[in-house]
């Protein structure tokens, strides 16, 4: 194969059509360069250049190989470049992976907390399930994932950013939509709670909380999305838990539901930034983490974040 030293040396021939002129460019001797495209020359078993005692010719054959040539040597330079720009702190593309019911109530504060303070980082945002992301950083195609902690899986770094309660969600004409007293978990014994569908980790959390106290979880009906598990309980078909960071954009005069919190302990869950251990920009991600706190501190969403 034609090394880049040879193609760096037949491009300046073809470019100056003069070997001391070449040679001066790349600053090596002339006996170099010549050595370089006769060892191109053999490698391709084509003759490149034509020379006569006045000038330098391009053959037909060196005429194509000067384009090949041009094209692998900005290639390189192309690659050596990104590769330099990505070894700064905070620069190029960034793969970060968030679970549906973190995702809408949280981004508002993230990006533009790292388009400001890190502008030459190229975030690409992907949303899905937990086992999807899991599954993609755990694979190398995402560098980061926000969703809920602990993941339990081996070989990735939790840095818990924040805390947040559940409330329980019920239709504004249920009995426990009276009071404002905090219920304790034992209120959910005899509840149709409505969950989402299989795959989000906020219904393994609900179905957990229901578990402590003996209650059941509505069999008939599920959820896709959060948005949707909220016009259900408006809707008069069940309760259930809802994150408090989904509350401000969830619910309004026009949802017709009422909110009850708990008594401490509450149930609710922690959300965290996960990547992998082995990661070369493990020590980057462990500083975006304080950054995302911080961002989600300036937002002042409802929760309770951890230093």
């Amino acid at each position: 194969m034609p090394t880049l030293a040879q193609l760096r040396a037949f491009l300046a021939v073809a470019e100056h059509l003069h070997f001391r002129e070449a040679a001066s460019t790349l600053r090596i001797s002339q006996p170099t360069l010549s050595g370089n495209i006769a060892a191109l020359e053999e490698v391709l078993d084509q003759q490149l250049v034509e020379r006569t005692t006045r000038k330098v010719l391009l053959t037909p054959a060196g005429e194509r190989v000067t384009e090949h040539a041009r094209r692998v040597l900005a290639a390189v330079g192309d690659l050596m470049g990104e590769v330099a720009q990505n070894r700064a702190p905070f620069s190029g593309p960034a793969h970060l992976g968030v679970i549906p019911t973190v995702a809408p109530y949280v981004l508002p504060a993230l990006l533009p907390m790292f388009a400001k303070r890190f502008p030459r980082l190229k975030l690409t945002v992907h949303e899905a399930k937990t086992e999807t992301i899991l599954e993609e950083v755990r694979a190398g195609r995402l560098d980061m994932v926000l969703l809920a902690l602990p993941t339990e899986v081996t070989g990735l770094v939790e840095e818990p950013l924040y805390d947040e309660d559940f409330l329980l969600a019920v239709p504004e004409d249920h009995p426990l939509a009276a009071s404002e007293e905090p219920l304790g978990r034992a209120a959910l014994k005899g509840l149709d709670i409505v969950l989402l569908n299989q795959g989000h980790c906020l219904r393994e959390q609900a179905i957990d909380v229901c578990r402590e106290v003996g209650a059941r979880a509505t069999a008939t009906t599920y959820a896709t999305s959060l948005p949707t598990l909220v016009q259900l309980v408006a809707g008069g078909l069940g309760v259930t838990l809802l994150p408090e960071s989904a509350v401000p954009v969830e619910t309004g005069k026009r949802v017709r539901l009422a909110l009850r919190r708990f008594t401490p302990p509450a149930p609710g869950r922690t959300i965290g930034l996960a990547y992998r251990a082995s990661s070369a920009r493990a020590a980057e991600h462990a500083q975006l983490a304080k950054a995302v706190r911080s961002a989600v501190r300036q937002r002042r969403l409802p929760v309770q974040i951890i230093t």
